[in-house]
């Protein structure tokens, strides 16, 4: 271990173009209401001064790249497809906006989320970019990213606009896929680490226990690549957590360290970061205790962690609450910690026919509005004509506006891709707003069916989206970011699968019969046997 610390600090020093580069890491502890602990690894690279490939021109070699701190392989995989803007996240679990708030990293969707910005170009299609780019990055992180194809894909610009800038050498275009079943396991882990310079060697991602994380309540990890003009590529990637110190603990304490929650200690610092710090958000009642003592600033206390640094790396942070013989959960009814509460669900009495509903409650004192986005794939058929909102049982056709209804469309593979409905809502102050929408259910060929059909399909979470500030949004003085209803299962017409084992059975146990009993007279030889007294 110490070996390879002397090898990074070694290629620090030597490597003439790691002025162009710069990394910092920084671990965000917070502690919940519910006595649960949110972990948020942030892990940010930097290239200086480099502009992403112009894709007119990929028939042409590409210019040498020279990387130190950023990662070889994703780099290729960005300068193969000519990719200005990358986001892709691998969750699992259930986000709780109403107790947890909302996460330092918005995208916390179930399963794979993958969208990118890319540029037009008559050499290859946006879409023959994206089909090598869902593969690479497939490889690359040992995930079913190849599934988002075009049954699952869309362009949803409003909902997921730029974070960063475009290059002026052409015109870009989004492309977005989420795969809800996608499951995250240390399969994922492993490749993410080897992303980081000093992978999990040293540094704050020595503390990535994957038994320890993947056991948590909800974990996800992000990979995030900005251009911006004047500042260079920067890539961000992302590892958050909640603990459940409750659950584990057998006095039902809401105690942590950092032992506690990852099974591990941080013996060393990554020598090529610029900054390395852990953040405790301390929380507003006063009866805690926090270790090692240090000043807070903000609300945080904050240690620093950087070899650069003189202070010594804390060998254990801890929290504790002396006073508390155990954890007493809060009793509902609680204030919601962000500003909309949403549920969606999806109900009927037969497999054929349905209702999608979701409904939007504001909680604060003032009018809202916001982006509704719905991505259906072409297993349902949404019946647009019976579209309600309603707020107190009664219809407010009015506070839904700027409706936009995509319907799929055959593609050339043969595949139908995805309907997407987009609007504008007006949740008044202290209101619960409806949304409801017949729908059919489709009938698949018994081949399309997954291995476990009975359990029934996926079907994507919605998603609720700030406004632009050009648009008349009246909710601008609340600072909130996208949310995401959980996934729904499907129950579509699914064929009796038991009765094709059933007729193999019968037909393999009819035929052993028959032939050992034909193979049985051809083969025996028949003697008579004299049986003397």
């Amino acid at each position: 271990m110490l070996r390879a610390s002397v090898w990074i600090s070694l290629a620090y020093l030597l490597t003439p173009s790691l002025s162009l580069e710069s990394y910092k890491e920084d671990l965000r502890v917070q502690p919940l209401r519910d006595g649960r602990v949110s972990t948020t690894f942030s892990f940010v690279t930097v290239l200086d001064g480099v502009v992403p490939r112009n894709p007119t021109a990929l028939e042409q070699p590409d210019e040498s790249q020279h990387y130190a701190l950023f990662p070889l392989t994703l780099g290729q995989i960005l300068r193969e497809h000519a990719i200005t803007e990358l986001h892709l996240t691998l969750n699992a679990g259930k986000w709780n906006y109403d107790d947890w708030g909302h996460p330092l990293e918005a995208s916390v969707r179930t399963g794979a989320e993958l969208w990118a910005w890319m540029g037009a170009s008559e050499v290859t299609t946006v879409d023959e970019r994206w089909s090598g780019l869902r593969n690479a990055l497939s490889g690359l992180f040992c995930a079913s990213l190849g599934s988002l194809d075009s049954r699952r894909t869309t362009s949803p610009v409003v909902a997921f606009p730029l974070s960063g800038s475009t290059p002026s050498f052409a015109q870009h275009e989004l492309r977005h896929a989420s795969l809800p079943s996608e499951n995250v396991c240390t399969e994922n882990l492993t490749p993410f680490l080897k992303l980081l310079p000093c992978k999990s060697r040293a540094g704050l991602a020595a503390l990535l226990n994957p038994q320890k994380v993947f056991d948590a309540d909800w974990h996800g990890m992000g990979v995030h690549v900005i251009w911006k003009e004047g500042t260079g590529v920067k890539l961000k990637l992302t590892l958050q957590a909640v603990f459940n110190p409750a659950r584990s603990s057998a006095g039902k304490r809401r105690d942590w360290s950092l032992q506690s929650l990852f099974d591990r200690s941080i013996e060393r610092s990554c020598p090529v970061a610029s900054s390395s710090s852990v953040s405790v958000v301390l929380p507003e009642e006063v009866n805690y205790q926090i270790t090692p003592q240090i000043a807070h600033v903000e609300g945080s206390a904050i240690y620093d962690l950087s070899s650069s640094s003189n202070s010594t790396i804390p060998s254990n942070i801890a929290m504790h609450w002396p006073s508390e013989h155990s954890f007493q959960y809060p009793m509902p009814p609680l204030q919601p910690l962000t500003p909309l509460s949403v549920k969606r669900t999806l109900h009927g009495t037969t497999q054929t026919r349905g209702v999608l509903s979701v409904s939007i409650t504001n909680n604060s004192p003032q009018e809202i509005s916001a982006g509704y986005l719905e991505m259906i794939p072409a297993l349902l058929t949404l019946w647009m004509h019976t579209l309600k909102v309603e707020t107190n049982s009664e219809i407010r056709s009015d506070l839904l506006s700027d409706l936009k209804y995509q319907p799929p469309s055959r593609q050339p593979n043969g595949h139908l891709s995805p309907s997407m409905v987009q609007a504008v809502l007006t949740i008044p102050p202290k209101s619960t707003l409806k949304i409801s929408v017949e729908v059919n259910k489709a009938f698949l060929k018994y081949t399309e069916h997954p291995p476990d059909a009975m359990r029934g399909w996926e079907l994507p979470g919605a998603v609720f989206f700030p406004l632009p500030q050009s648009a008349n949004n009246t909710s601008s003085s609340y600072d909130w970011e996208r949310i995401y209803t959980p996934t729904l299962l499907v129950d579509l017409p699914t064929p009796d699968f038991s009765m094709p084992y059933n007729v193999i059975i019968l037909s393999c146990t009819l035929m052993t019969l028959i032939f050992g009993s034909i193979f049985n007279l051809l083969t025996r030889k028949w003697v008579v046997v004299e049986i003397k007294e």
